[in-house]
């Protein structure tokens, strides 16, 4: 039995429904957390998938697009679904957690700078060593106050605020390397 878990965070459908299917960073997003999914299954690391849920539009569960995206075919461990910006406090997931003695979570997903880091930042603050594999994340660039920043500053942005505080920043290869 292993003490790490690989969460996938709101991989699901409602994203690509909001246009994320079309960024550039998309098929790269996708390969990369493709391999990382299949390594960490190779490695007996147990899948969890998180599902963002909200009472209308797309993340409505009556809107049908809060399934996980096509090109995942994996067997999750544990299918739990949030309402807040993190996976741990309200989804359940934290019981299951503790129920296995998971000390290692592995952070991938959808929102690189909302839900991902959320989850990172919660939890490291809970007292689970956390992996934050970046290129496995996905986002857009987001605009405040007439300056937008790119995908590439986000993910800078994340990786600044997370590294040494909240969570180690890996690559899919990095990541999988450690696990051996």
């Amino acid at each position: 039995m292993t003490d790490t878990v690989l969460l996938v965070i709101d991989a699901q459908q409602s994203f690509y429904h909001r246009g994320y299917q079309q960024t550039p960073e998309t098929p790269a997003f996708e390969q990369a957390l493709s391999r990382l999914i299949a390594g960490c299954q190779q490695k007996a690391i147990p899948v969890v998938d998180v599902l963002h849920v909200e009472t209308e539009g797309p993340f409505s569960p009556a809107s049908g697009l809060v399934v996980r995206l096509p090109f995942l075919t994996h067997q999750a461990a544990h299918v739990v679904k949030k309402t807040v910006h993190n996976a741990l406090t309200e989804s359940g997931l934290l019981q299951w957690l503790e129920q296995r003695q998971v000390k290692h979570v592995i952070v991938s997903g959808i929102r690189t700078e909302q839900c991902c880091e959320t989850t990172a930042r919660v939890a490291s603050d809970l007292g689970y060593r956390v992996t934050f594999v970046t290129e496995a994340t996905l986002t857009s660039p987001l605009t405040h106050n007439g300056i937008t920043l790119s995908v590439a500053d986000l993910r800078h942005r994340t990786e600044s605020v997370l590294i040494d505080r909240f969570a180690a920043i890996r690559t899919v290869e990095e990541c999988l390397q450690e696990l051996a």
